[in-house]
C-alpha cells in the first residue's frame, strides 16, 4: 500500500510539473508573438506623437533658440546663466513622460542634449568675469555654437528623432 501510495504521489506530482511546465511554454510563446506583431494604430500614434513632443523639446532646449526666446537686457551673466539653465530643466521635466514611447536611443540623446548645453552654459559663464553681463554670456555662447561643431548638437539629436519617427509611419 505505501509503494502504491508513493508511486502514484510521483506520478501526480510529475503530470503537475509537466502542466506548469507546458504553461510556462505557452505563457513565453505568446509573449513573442506579441512581441513581433506590428503595433497597432493607437500604440503607433502615441509613440508618433512622443517624438513630434521631443522633437518641439530638441528645439526649444537648442542654445540658439533658448538664448533667442530668453533674452532680457540688464541681466548679469550669472542671472542669465541661471534663466538659461532653468529653462532647459523645466522644458525636459515638461516632457519627461515621453521616455516611455521612444526608444532607449531616442531618449538617451534628449537627454545627453540636455546635459551638454547646460554644461556649456555653466562653463562658459564661470569663464566670464564677475562683472559680466546676460548679453555678454549670450555672445560667447553663440560664438562657441557658429564655430564648433559639437555645438550643433541639437540638429543630430533632432535628425535621430526624425529617423526613429520615421520607421514607424
Amino acid at each position: 500500500m505505501d509503494s502504491t501510495v508513493m508511486t502514484l504521489s510521483i506520478v501526480i506530482a510529475l503530470l503537475i510539473g509537466c502542466f506548469l511546465a507546458y504553461l510556462f511554454w505557452q505563457q513565453r510563446k505568446a509573449a513573442k508573438e506579441d512581441a513581433s506583431e506590428p503595433l497597432d494604430a493607437s500604440t503607433r500614434t502615441l509613440r508618433l506623437q512622443a517624438y513630434e513632443r521631443l522633437t518641439l523639446l530638441v528645439d526649444r532646449i537648442a542654445l540658439p533658440n533658448l538664448i533667442s526666446r530668453t533674452n532680457i537686457p540688464g541681466t548679469t551673466a550669472r542671472e542669465m546663466q541661471v534663466l538659461l539653465t532653468q529653462n532647459i530643466k523645466e522644458e525636459y521635466d515638461y516632457n519627461i513622460s515621453q521616455q516611455i514611447y521612444v526608444s532607449v536611443d531616442a531618449w538617451n540623446a534628449v537627454k545627453n542634449l540636455k546635459e551638454q548645453n547646460m554644461l556649456v552654459v555653466n562653463q562658459f559663464a564661470s569663464a566670464l568675469p564677475p562683472h559680466a553681463t546676460g548679453l555678454d554670456l549670450n555672445k560667447v555662447l553663440l560664438e562657441y555654437l557658429m564655430g564648433d561643431k559639437k555645438g550643433q548638437l541639437h540638429e543630430v539629436v533632432s535628425e535621430v528623432l526624425s529617423y526613429e519617427a520615421k520607421k514607424l509611419m
